[in-house]
């Protein structure tokens, strides 16, 4: 029975992720929830297999998401 309510259970999405050396090339992808702990790692789109050990186009990152608590709505005015 628990395997029918997980399949109807919602999921966090997966978001990916570029290890960038002093230099700006990409040295590793993550593919995870949460952001990786640790220097260098930034948010990107997709994940390209031909951006390892180049630099990592501008185009590729995501702006940074603003922290908010959960369940809070943005309210218009």
């Amino acid at each position: 029975m628990h395997f029918l309510w997980s399949l109807f259970a919602p999921r966090q999405k997966h978001r990916s992720f570029a290890l960038l050396d002093q230099q700006g090339r990409c040295q590793a992808f993550k593919h995870c929830s949460l952001p990786p702990t640790g220097d260098g790692w930034v948010e990107i789109d997709e994940i390209r297999l031909n951006w390892l050990h180049q630099p990592l186009p501008a185009s590729a990152r995501v702006s940074p998401r603003i922290a908010r608590p959960r369940g809070q709505q943005v309210l218009a005015t």
